[in-house]
This record gives structure tokens, sequence and C-alpha cells, in this order.
């Protein structure tokens, strides 16, 4: 089983790339969206985290970041209803500590932020994860659960909903934001994350 490659960047194109290991053999990996943002320049050094999914008509291997990634992603592909597209997917838009914190929040219809999750899915999933996310991240005790910054992230993102963007592009920028700068407010939250949004978008 592959579990982690060293290599250099061949080739990327929509959510794959090749990496070519120094022994000339090159991998086609399927990754969540902020591992492909973070791709070096072609012919760059890369290392991944990897997990192999085998099915009847095919063998597809998967690239992350961290072991932290790797481990939800392992995680999401033993629940029902999710298979390793749709546990990519969860990975594209929910780092493993804002899933972590997802569970704290009690909060299973944010899930449906996720394309081809729906609600009946999301609660689904949400019990599940509930149950099997426990201790993953090792996060949890850093990322404040306390109602008044719950408050602040709800505030924020429906403020930038408000400003027309999609709260699947900004919950993870929100809550990356306010576990960074735990003392913002809402305005100071709504400030960096338009600056962080601009910026993406140059």
């Amino acid at each position: 089983m592959i579990a982690y490659l060293e290599g250099k960047l061949l080739e990327q194109w929509g959510n794959c790339c090749i990496v070519m290991t120094n022994g000339g053999v090159g991998y086609r990996l399927f990754l969540p969206a902020h591992t492909l943002a973070n791709l070096p320049v072609k012919g760059e050094p890369i290392s991944l985290y990897t997990s192999m999914i085998v099915r009847e008509d095919a063998q597809e291997l998967f690239g992350f970041q961290t072991f932290d990634e790797l481990r939800t992603f392992e995680i999401l592909v033993t629940i029902s209803k999710v298979g390793a597209k749709t546990a990519l997917a969860v990975l594209s838009v929910f780092r493993p500590a804002d899933l972590e914190q997802i569970v704290l929040d009690d909060d299973a219809l944010v899930l449906t932020q996720v394309p081809g999750i729906g609600k009946k899915t999301a609660q689904h999933v949400f019990l599940e994860l509930k149950d099997k996310m426990k201790g993953i991240a090792g996060s949890v005790s850093s990322v404040s659960s306390e109602s008044a910054g719950n408050s602040v992230l709800r505030t924020v993102l429906d403020g930038l909903t408000g400003l027309g963007y999609p709260e699947s592009e900004t919950y993870p920028l929100v809550r990356a934001i306010l576990q960074e700068n735990q003392g913002f407010d809402v305005s100071e939250a709504i400030r960096a994350a338009l600056q962080a949004l601009s910026r993406g978008k140059k």
C-alpha cells in the first residue's frame, strides 16, 4: 500500500497531478482543492501523504498535505454513502479541524456546503462523523467553541453572504481567521476575510 510519495511535480490538470519519483515512476493523484492551490511549480519537489482506493474497476491514489488530512479522508470513506470522491469534496471545503468544530457545534447542515451532499445525506454523514472523528486532528482543544466565538463566526458569514460570497468559500477562510486571531470582533474579521478574498481573485 502506497502511503507517502516524494518526487517532483510532473503535470497538473483538473483535480489531479502526476508526481514523478526519483526512481522514474510517475503516480497520478487526486487532490483536495487547497492542496491543488498549494502545488509547487512543475519540476519542483513535492511530497504528499497518500491513500489508495481499490475498486473492481479502478485503483485510484489520493494525495494530502498532512497526515491529519489523510486520516480524516480514510475515516470519511468508511461512512456509508460517502465514496472517495465525496470524501475528497468534503476535504476540499473543510479541514480536519473544521470538521471537528462542526461536530462540537452540532451543526450538521453546514455539510450541505459540500457539492453533492443534501440535507438528508448531511444528517446521516454527521451522525457517523460525530462518532468517528473523535481525536482525529487533535486540534479541538485549541479551537474555541464558546458561544461568543460562534456568534462572531455566524455574523461574519452572514455578512459575507450578503456581499455575494458563497458560504462554501468563506466558511473555511473565516474559521481560519478567527482561530489565528481569537480577539477579532465582527468588523475586524470581515475586513481580514475581504482582504484574503481580494488577494485570491487577483
